[in-house]
């Protein structure tokens, strides 16, 4: 009797919490990626779009989520017509995002730590070329919206092509390691 009285109370915390727990589908039209990359004599840019992407919160705050990126959609904002179209075919090669081997990159909120007003402090996973690591990032939340500012070394995950840590002798065609990720997202 104490082992059925045991399991009906395990049972009825597990469906009390699952009632709090709630899971906010990202809007992928209006929520975008915008991306800096920098170079010694200048700088480039550009959005990606997500092709799908959850928040999940629990009475009322941020515990968790997870996000797809479609690589495909990469395209720099800075350019226009055949410059253009040289560099996003760039960015999508193995020298970059390898986009026709690897067409996603995925991000997982493993710890959200609540700061209160709104802002949030996440740690969580990046993968990008198959290749995950640690991130951590600090958001905002306001209404129905979420804002990011990341920082990610693209080195970490195998794009070295530009960079003076893998090149010592590139002179001024050094690409910095560090890409800048403003996030957007409605849900």
């Amino acid at each position: 009797m104490k082992t059925i009285s045991t399991l009906l109370f395990a049972i009825l915390v597990f469906a009390f919490s699952g009632i709090h727990a709630q899971t906010k589908s990202i809007n992928v039209e209006k929520s975008n990626i915008h991306w800096l990359g920098k170079k010694l004599i200048g700088q480039h840019e550009g959005d990606l779009k997500f092709h799908e992407g959850d928040l999940i919160f629990e009475k009322g705050k941020l515990v968790s989520g997870k996000f797809t990126v479609n690589m495909s959609t990469i395209s720099t904002t800075d350019l226009e017509g055949e410059l253009k179209k040289m560099l996003d075919d760039h960015l999508k090669s193995d020298d970059f995002f390898g986009v026709e081997a690897h067409p996603t990159a995925k991000l997982v909120l493993n710890k959200v730590k609540d700061n209160g007003k709104g802002n949030v402090s996440v740690v969580g996973e990046m993968t990008i070329k198959g290749v995950t690591n640690e991130i951590k990032f600090d958001m905002h939340l306001k209404d129905n919206s979420a804002s990011a500012e990341i920082k990610i070394d693209r080195t970490q995950y195998g794009i070295k092509y530009g960079s003076k840590s893998f090149f010592p002798d590139l002179g001024d065609r050094v690409i910095e390691d560090i890409i800048e990720l403003n996030v957007q997202l409605v849900f």
